[in-house]
């Protein structure tokens, strides 16, 4: 009898953990869950640096929207800059960004054998403005970012970090065939992923 509870508790646990990713109808659920998933983007500005002036830049940053756990965090792209960074530069004079996360850097492309480029390696493009945190959200940032960044605390304090979002204005989805899905910022934050 105990082989029999031990074999439904674990077949419960793997449909759990198979049915975890949204399904492709739930476009704003699977924007969410794959931000939440991610712990870095890759941001892309445009350039205000001598002889890249005006062209696209894009760079690696970590980010959080909350502590990592089932509990799908803020849907909120937090980030911990420094103006010495040369894409903060770039923010600096326009503001505007787009940021790509994808399920590539997780282990279910991996487990599927899925190639980061194919659309079931499912990848948002978020596009908006970088924006400081106020003081009133700086706590919360701090706390998404440093509980999967635990490095961060301990970076030079001599380069005037700061806690800054992803102010988010456009989403778009590739989850499956048949080209992008199209989310507003409205939506994505009605669903919990």
């Amino acid at each position: 009898m105990s082989r029999l509870l031990l074999l439904c508790a674990a077949s419960g646990l793997l449909l759990a953990a198979v049915a975890t990713i949204p399904p492709p109808e739930e476009a704003a659920r699977m924007a969410r869950y794959v931000l939440h998933s991610c712990d870095w983007g890759a941001l892309a500005t445009l350039s205000a640096q001598e002889g890249l002036r005006g062209r696209p830049f894009a760079n690696i940053f970590s980010l959080s929207d909350g502590p990592p756990g089932p509990c799908g965090g803020s849907g909120v792209p937090y980030l911990y800059l420094t103006d010495m960074e040369i894409s903060v530069q770039d923010l600096e004079v326009n503001s505007n960004a787009s940021l790509t996360v994808s399920l590539a850097q997780t282990p279910y492309c991996r487990k599927h054998r899925y190639d980061p480029q194919n659309p079931l390696c499912a990848h948002i493009i978020f596009v908006g403005s970088i924006v400081k945190v106020n003081d009133s959200e700086a706590g919360l940032a701090k706390k998404a970012l440093f509980s999967r960044h635990p490095e961060m605390e301990s970076w030079p304090k001599d380069h005037n970090w700061f806690f800054a979002k992803f102010n988010i204005t456009n989403i778009w989805v590739l989850d499956y065939f048949g080209g992008l899905k199209i989310v507003t910022p409205e939506e994505y934050y009605s669903v919990k992923p």
